[in-house]
């Protein structure tokens, strides 16, 4: 099968979390490098962009920096074109990360993608890729069927409409749809290069906000793989869970 990921696509990986579920681990590194049947989660993460033909990509970094960049020189990139964007003074969450990095995606005219090193899957990145064109939205998301404590909420033709808290009954709404369908975040997207342009917060949020507020005016798709592997490496219990799937 011909790659429909264009030559030069960019990605960015979310690694500057504090990674506090993970303790002890986190008390003397960085997340990114907990080792999933002795490979790092970040290598695993990059191998899975390389993958896919995707080899330019800029990681943002803070809780023991210095790991992850010794990490990366010592690998020589993984034989990829890696760019830091270094969150010095705190971790921005995933919007104020990705607004930070914003400059890297501005330079192509290529949707991007964004993964979270925490998060482990073998979606096929090709098959949402092809979706996303066909659905020609300023963002796709990734996501599945499974049982989450948040959900984004979708209408009928897949496009976000909210979002809501399972545990505690909050609900937000960017459109009005006559049936919701909830669907969890692989925390996988693919992004139009335009959509950062966009984004008027400032600091430290979430990019569930930035989500939530563009779908009011803006079409962003969800894309349902349920079925594949999807694996949240946030607490020491899933890394067992990991390694089942991972080797």
């Amino acid at each position: 099968m011909n790659n429909t990921i264009p030559k030069g696509t960019r990605a960015m990986i979310f690694a500057a979390g504090l990674g506090t579920r993970l303790k002890p681990f986190t008390d003397l590194h960085p997340k990114a490098l907990a080792p999933i049947n002795g490979k790092p989660l970040l290598q695993r993460n990059i191998e899975y962009l390389k993958a896919a033909g995707i080899s330019d990509i800029i990681i943002n970094i803070h809780h023991f920096a210095d790991q992850i960049t010794d990490f990366l020189k010592s690998n020589n990139n993984f034989s990829c074109d890696i760019t830091i964007s270094h969150e010095i003074d705190e971790p921005l969450e995933t919007g104020g990360g990705l607004k930070k990095a914003s400059w890297y995606f501005e330079a192509s005219a290529l949707p991007f993608f964004i993964v979270n090193v925490d998060i482990l899957t073998n979606l096929d990145l090709e098959n949402m890729y092809a979706y996303h064109l066909q659905k020609s939205g300023l963002a796709t998301l990734a996501i599945t069927n499974r049982n989450s404590s948040r959900s984004f909420l979708f209408d009928k033709e897949s496009l976000l409409c909210g979002w809501e808290n399972n545990q505690t009954g909050e609900l937000r709404l960017s459109r009005s749809s006559a049936a919701l369908h909830p669907a969890a975040f692989t925390t996988v997207h693919l992004i139009n290069p335009s959509m950062p342009k966009m984004v008027h917060q400032e600091g430290r949020f979430s990019i569930i906000d930035t989500y939530l507020e563009l779908a009011k005016t803006e079409q962003i798709y969800g894309y349902n793989h349920s079925g594949d592997v999807v694996v949240d490496v946030g607490k020491p219990e899933s890394i067992l869970i990991a390694e089942k799937y991972f080797l």
